[in-house]
């Protein structure tokens, strides 16, 4: 839905869009270019939260001599800023593999001409490997990272707005300052923090969606700086909002899933690391 919203044309909102993917496609739309996105997303998510607590621990071992020390809030920054540059040459390929296999069977309006497929109905990949392939060979390199530039521009501030929200709510939850937050305050916190990261990474997430999207059929925008002028210029202000009620309704589900899984998987290590080393 956040794809096709933010990318495609003819949907008027969340609602409409829900009605038209399912009219049209069934149920299998909405599972549209998950198989990339799922067989990649454990290796993802171990590396972003990874490189974060280990650049924390690292910036505690030079500020104070020892890498359990609670970070200040700057440290908790720097550690957002590396793990969302890291993050993006993990992230560019996948999201424009899972876009590319989402807008595929999307008509193409450029100057009031409707542009489809060669043979209606048929879809331009076979599948993620196929578009990647593809992809690949067509347009090298640089088009596997098209739209890394504005995935910089979302993920950067937008993990800055993840993980300190998430310090933040977790230390308030737990004024006590206790340094291992219940399960119920990790939920509550990351959650709050997943919704508070996508909201307000929305604007660079649509720039983001549509030059990924856009080389399907036809290369609409040179970069991102022309993808941000021509959707304001046509558009207006409201197309970088678009998609925003997804971005923050499935910002919190997967946010408190993500942060309860990691750590709940710290404590468990830490726990077998005393056992085995008392």
């Amino acid at each position: 839905l956040q794809t096709r919203l933010q990318a495609g044309q003819g949907y008027g909102n969340t609602l409409n869009c829900v009605l038209t993917v399912y009219r049209n496609e069934s149920v299998a739309g909405f599972f549209k270019g998950m198989s990339f996105p799922l067989a990649s997303i454990a290796v993802y998510s171990s590396v972003v939260f990874g490189v974060f607590s280990n650049t924390q621990r690292l910036l505690s071992q030079l500020r104070h001599g020892d890498p359990a020390q609670v970070p200040a809030l700057a440290d908790v920054a720097l550690a957002s800023i590396v793990a969302g540059f890291i993050s993006v040459g993990i992230g560019t390929p996948v999201d424009l593999v899972k876009i590319r296999l989402q807008m595929q069977t999307q008509p193409y309006i450029e100057a009031n001409i409707k542009l489809k497929p060669t043979v209606p109905g048929f879809p331009v990949y076979r599948g993620p490997i196929h578009c990647f392939r593809t992809v690949l060979q067509k347009e090298g390199i640089a088009g596997i990272y098209r739209g890394m530039g504005a995935m910089l521009l979302r993920d950067v501030p937008g993990y800055c707005l993840y993980f300190i929200p998430y310090t933040f709510f977790c230390s308030w939850i737990n004024p006590d300052g206790c340094i291992s937050p219940s399960s119920s305050s990790i939920w509550l916190a990351g959650g709050v923090a997943g919704a508070i990261s996508w909201g307000t990474a929305t604007p660079m997430d649509v720039v983001k969606s549509r030059l990924q999207a856009d080389g399907v059929y036809l290369n609409k925008y040179k970069g991102t700086l022309d993808c941000i002028l021509q959707s304001y210029q046509n558009e207006g202000l409201k197309v970088f909002f678009r998609g925003i009620t997804v971005n923050a309704v499935r910002g919190f589900p997967t946010s408190s899933a993500m942060f309860l899984g990691y750590e709940l998987s710290l404590k468990a290590m830490k726990r077998d690391q005393t056992e085995t080393n008392p």
